[in-house]
């Protein structure tokens, strides 16, 4: 599988069912797209207006090698590793994944956590010292509505996809539970989980928006935090400007800038960048927005001297091998 230089060539990655190159192409999308704004976090878009971030690099803010990926990405495989084990969801084994992470260090990029989220570690701790079940350990005050749900989540696209609404919904739920069970939290997680959904059957992306909001308003029992998510529904909605779109930690600003910059680029490349230049929550919003991107402009498309830095690239593509076998 590798190369003489132990690289892995895009056409290598290839195979499978969803197809394989669905799931690859959004789980290694959302990865680089991750290890590109790592570098960046919490620089202000004024600085990287006047010094944009243009291709992997590395240092910068946490000090990590190019390729270094966050919690973010983290998270995601531990959710993966969870259901390939479980051959299904099954809430304590992600809480327990979730748990040797953040103490052990497993699926960290290096083997030691350096970022995580406040709510994400308080959710663990609760889980693991009032042996709290994991669908109640989130917070969910309205100030616990950090993207700490939304940036683990995409698997479950792949995993659910061919279940019926409500199902989706319920699960969707109950994964974002485990950190964030706020209902903006939860509506986030629904929406772009039904957006992905609707990209791996073949819709545009314009088309996957218009079916996630069909999905939600089909959901009564969401109509209590409907108005946070309008303005992304609406028709002006891409013809906002730079200005317009913020990208803090805010789970609804993160949502927003990645549509909003999938809706203002036409590749992948030009979607992550756009999406780390935003600023701020750099890797959160560039990987949520890579998940996506990775989707509808393939794996081929995601530059091959950024996938072969990635940290540990033959394991999480094992990984995902191992996953499409289950989500068939």
């Amino acid at each position: 599988m590798t190369q003489g230089d132990g690289s892995i060539r895009t056409s290598q990655l290839l195979g499978g069912d969803i197809g394989m190159d669905k799931v690859q192409a959004g789980i290694l999308g959302l990865c680089v797209g991750d290890a590109l704004g790592v570098p960046a976090e919490f620089r202000s878009r004024k600085a990287l207006i006047a010094e944009p971030i243009v291709e992997m690099i590395g240092y910068g803010s946490h000090g990590q090698p190019p390729g270094t990926w966050s919690d973010d990405s983290s998270l995601t495989f531990c959710l993966m590793e969870s259901i390939i084990e479980c051959k299904g969801i099954n809430l304590f084994n992600i809480a327990d994944k979730f748990t040797i992470w953040l103490w052990r260090g497993h699926w960290a990029p290096h083997g030691e956590v350096f970022d995580v989220g406040i709510a994400t570690r308080k959710a663990i701790e609760r889980i693991n010292d009032e042996f709290i079940r994991p669908d109640l350990a989130g917070g969910k005050d309205e100030f616990s509505n950090g993207n700490g749900s939304l940036m683990r989540i995409l698997p479950l696209a792949f995993y659910v996809r061919n279940e019926p609404l409500q199902s989706r919904v319920v699960t969707v739920s109950q994964v974002s539970s485990i950190t964030h069970r706020h209902s903006i939290s939860i509506v986030a997680c629904v929406i772009y989980v039904e957006i992905a959904i609707h990209l791996i059957h073949g819709m545009t992306i314009e088309d996957s928006i218009k079916r996630a909001y069909a999905s939600i308003t089909e959901l009564n029992v969401f109509n209590e935090c409907a108005d946070q998510f309008n303005r992304m529904f609406s028709t002006e909605f891409s013809s906002l400007s730079m200005n317009d779109i913020q990208s803090s930690g805010y789970v609804v600003h993160t949502l927003e800038a990645s549509l909003w910059c999938i809706l203002n680029t036409n590749s992948y490349s030009k979607a992550v960048l756009q999406a780390v230049n935003l600023g701020d929550d750099t890797d959160t919003t560039a990987a949520v927005t890579g998940g996506i991107a990775g989707i509808i402009y393939g794996l081929e498309q995601i530059p091959q001297n950024w996938i072969n830095q990635i940290s540990k690239l033959a394991e999480i593509v094992s990984l995902c091998t191992n996953f499409e076998k289950v989500s068939e």
